[in-house]
């Protein structure tokens, strides 16, 4: 069993969102429940690694009942109505809980370091179907970042910004000049 601080159990939405221009941007989950919601901000690589971990775990587990159709998913948990958390992912977790064939990520704030019990700040319980449009999502956005240099792997600036001075070419030329070529 989760205990958390505060427990989303009844998910209507859960989405990924990121701000600003590619190379400036920033993350953040979005979700409601009942009439609670909570923006949850997280760095692009936890985003990425927590998508890839959920495709991972759901062709893993053996596709169940709906889980909130069999009375399974513990609603005496959920949030009180009208919570409104808004913080930075200092740890996360994923796991699947078998009985209700939910999926259960765990999210900890970063200014509540004093946590040494190991409970988290936050769970979703979410079903196989939102998780899996979560991951899509999450992973789509990730992607659309800027390019990468084909020569280093490193993503290009736009040449408004700066371009890119690739270290295969010992920094000579810009990557644009050198598509030119």
């Amino acid at each position: 069993m989760s205990y958390s601080k505060f427990e989303f159990t009844q998910i209507s939405r859960l989405e990924v969102e990121a701000l600003g221009k590619p190379g400036q941007r920033t993350f953040r989950i979005i979700t409601e429940s009942n009439n609670s919601v909570a923006s949850i901000w997280i760095e692009k690589e936890h985003l990425l690694e927590l998508s890839l971990s959920i495709k991972q775990l759901i062709d893993s587990t053996v596709e169940g009942e709906d889980a909130a159709a069999s009375g399974m998913v513990p609603n005496q948990l959920e949030a009180p109505d009208m919570t409104k958390l808004d913080f930075k992912v200092s740890r996360l977790g994923l796991k699947h809980d078998e009985p209700s064939g939910m999926f259960l990520i765990e999210f900890n704030d970063t200014d509540n370091i004093e946590n040494t019990n190991n409970t988290s700040d936050l769970t979703l319980w979410v079903n196989r179907y939102q998780v899996d449009l979560f991951a899509d999502q999450a992973i789509k956005i990730c992607a659309s970042g800027r390019p990468l240099c084909n020569l280093c792997g490193v993503p290009v600036d736009s040449p408004e910004e700066g371009g890119h001075l690739c270290p295969r070419r010992n920094g000579n030329h810009p990557i644009d000049e050198i598509q030119k070529i």
